[in-house]
């Protein structure tokens, strides 16, 4: 916390203006206020441009000059306020509180969360205050929605959904040299739609719900899309989560059809509360029924004079404060290049500003963005990422199964190829993806927790003493072409070109090569992947043989087991299934959930009934040392089975000793008879043929 020092109370602040041309002049407008109170003083005005207009009658007999450094050379002021480009502010402010000045500092304070650091260790150093322009912090309505929360009035808060639709013509992005870019001539700038023109609404959602510092944040996925031709975001979704585990996600565009004012939502169990900071008005939907509460705004000005008078009057916006927008920020900064946005999703408009693009539908997405708390990748967005088939899988002139790159996967949920929809048959899906009780479940597939400290299975991550934590550790898997194409087919086009198709007979085959990726994007591991499928007498059965290899170093292989957590030791293959009622599920040995899980048999069976119909599974390891691994078997909490590759202990795979495991699985349609389970078990397991 700064301990800011105190000027004496009993003269107005004297007060210098940088960037009066532009945002600064709103400060000028202010300080004509407090001067008419004799609270402030304006004594200097910095612009490199000449003063005209507004800013030169705001100005009025102040001393004029091109440089903030002239101003502090001479006679430091008490306050200095800053509305200059992105990349100026931590200088500049940076200056004036070595001078003795304090600050208001327009958003963003930084253009990086390493610059904004440094800044904020030089406003603990110096002991000046420093006020950052969120001016929605100054908003009476912060008490009131945390009274609103605080009484229950919408049950227990789920989430915080933010809508931002704007409208930006052209000539925005041409307003300065620095607008729209990511960076400008090696410096970072960071001016997109979420760090400048709608960051009033990521600070309003961080506020609301309390997590303002740095370390408030645990991890910000952001997905950064461009219909204008810029470098910087222009339309994108951000999905960050807290330290507390809330989920705060933003559908941010500025190229809407129509601006609408920004609203921020908190969704409860019984209702939810909408902020609508443009106009600071709140609106409650909760068990005590409907209104509207209008609000009040102290200037952030104002505030920072009144702190500088009473020590005792806390700063609304303080630097501080800015930590987790800063969190965001640097997500922001960090993350792939913002990705176009189609042509043929797009039109272009004239309006009263001037010609501006038009994302199709771009309201609808963001909308849901906010209520779904999801990005654009996961609810499918015509402009975000989505699978890509590799292969369809056939039997006998039956599709059985689709096998996809997981591109369309959140980045949290550490996207990996896999098997869906998997089908018996007759057609029942005997799969799911992305559940709402774990969206990183995907199909059939491999996916492990921790990967030499990467979590490559997705969602929280099990830490010794911790527990499950988010994390910004989530790698990914992925698809780096074939080995052997899909078995009488053509490799298939990775851009959404038809997937290759099995041969329209009994059996087939693919092999592919994959990287195991870091949450950096470096490879860890590389893996030959080996799928079958091939008719069988009671459906069809499945073969999923995976080689994975360590070049240069040792890559150790864990989970929440080996990591502390008893019974947690899941990782490896896994299949996720759908809602299923009426389990049964059994190994030579043992039967129920309780009893099979975590124990070692060379074959494990399951048999349940969907919305679909029944259907039966039977998985057997295919080799000595899979069939070593124990079972993972969830049925009360969620319908999962696998094999522990790390069920207690860490597997280290060594350059030159590659780490196989192997799995046959059968996938029938009904209820196999017990008699007919173990025979297809025993069938599997000793690695024999189907019979013909």
């Amino acid at each position: 916390m700064v301990d800011a020092a105190v000027p004496e109370p009993a003269r107005p602040l004297r007060v210098a203006v940088v960037g009066a041309m532009g945002y600064g002049v709103n400060h000028l407008r202010a300080l004509r206020g407090l001067a008419a109170e004799g609270r402030a003083v304006l004594v200097a005005v910095v612009d490199r441009r000449p003063l005209e207009g507004e800013a030169a009658e705001l100005a009025g007999d102040a001393a004029y000059h091109q440089d903030l450094a002239d101003v502090l050379a001479v006679d430091p002021p008490d306050i200095v306020t800053i509305a200059t480009p992105i990349p100026s502010h931590a200088p500049l402010a940076t200056a004036a509180m070595r001078a003795g000045c304090h600050v208001l500092l327009e958003k963003p304070p930084t253009a990086s969360l390493a610059a904004y650091e440094e800044l904020l260790a030089v406003a603990r150093e110096t002991r000046r205050a420093c006020q950052v322009g969120f001016q929605a912090n100054g908003s009476s309505a912060y008490a009131v929605i945390d009274e609103v929360v605080a009484d229950e009035e919408i049950g227990e808060v789920t989430g915080i959904g933010v809508v931002g639709t704007w409208v930006r013509p052209t000539s925005y992005f041409e307003r300065a040299p620095w607008a729209g870019r990511r960076r400008l001539d090696g410096v970072d700038v960071v001016d997109g739609v979420v760090t400048n023109p709608l960051a009033h609404a990521v600070a309003a959602a961080l506020r609301i719900d309390g997590s303002t510092r740095a370390e408030d944040v645990a991890v910000v996925e952001a997905e950064l899309f461009r219909a204008n031709d810029i470098e910087a975001d222009d339309t994108s979704s951000v999905r960050i989560i807290t330290t507390g585990g809330r989920k705060i996600a933003l559908g941010l565009t500025v190229c809407a059809a129509e601006a609408s004012e920004p609203r921020v939502i908190v969704h409860g169990t019984d209702g939810q509360v909408v902020f609508r900071y443009k106009t600071d008005e709140v609106d409650v939907d909760g068990v005590s029924g409907r209104r509207t509460v209008t609000c009040t705004t102290t200037p952030l000005l104002t505030n920072l004079v009144d702190h500088l008078h009473d020590a005792d009057v806390p700063l609304l916006s303080s630097l501080e404060d800015a930590g987790a927008f800063m969190r965001v920020l640097e997500a922001v900064r960090t993350a792939d290049e913002p990705a176009p946005i189609p042509a043929a999703l797009v039109d272009w408009r004239e309006g009263e500003e001037g010609r501006h693009v038009v994302v199709h539908d771009v309201e609808h997405w963001c909308a849901r963005v906010a209520d779904e708390l999801r990005t654009f990748t996961t609810l499918g967005a015509p402009w975000a990422p989505a699978h890509a088939a590799l292969a369809r899988l056939t039997v006998d002139g039956a599709d059985v199964a689709t096998y996809v790159d997981g591109a369309g996967t959140s980045a949290l949920d550490s996207p990996r190829p896999h098997l869906h929809p998997v089908r018996t048959l007759a057609g029942v899906c005997v799969t799911d993806v992305a559940p709402s009780d774990h969206t990183w479940h995907a199909g059939v597939g491999l996916a492990v927790q921790d990967v030499d400290g990467n979590n490559l299975w997705g969602g929280r991550t099990y830490l010794p003493g911790r527990g499950y934590t988010w994390r910004p550790d989530h790698g990914r898997i992925t698809h780096e072409g074939w080995v052997e194409p899909p078995t009488g087919a053509v490799q298939p086009d990775v851009g959404g070109a038809e997937p290759a198709t099995g041969a329209e007979a009994s059996t087939g085959r693919a092999v592919e090569g994959l990287a195991w990726r870091g949450h950096d994007g470096t490879v860890l591991l590389t893996e030959t992947r080996t799928l079958t499928w091939t008719a069988a007498p009671e459906g069809w059965e499945l073969g999923v043989e995976s080689v994975l290899t360590a070049d240069g170093a040792p890559v150790t292989l864990g989970s929440p087991g080996t990591n502390g957590r008893e019974g947690g030791g899941y990782g490896g293959f896994f299949w996720r299934l759908p809602s299923c009622t009426d389990v049964d599920v059994h190994t030579p040995e043992a039967a129920g959930e309780e009893a099979v899980h975590g124990t070692v048999a060379p074959w494990l069976a399951w048999s349940a009934s969907t919305s679909g119909g029944n259907f039966t599974l039977v998985l057997a390891g295919a080799t000595s040392e899979t069939a070593a691994d124990p079972w993972f078997v969830r049925v009360s909490g969620y319908p999962g089975i696998g094999s522990a590759l790390a069920w207690e202990e860490p597997v280290v795979v060594t350059p030159g000793k590659p780490l196989t495991r192997a799995f046959r699985v059968l996938v029938a349609d009904g209820r196999l008879s017990g008699e007919a389970v173990a025979s297809a078990g025993a069938r599997l397991a000793t690695g024999a043929s189907a019979p013909a």
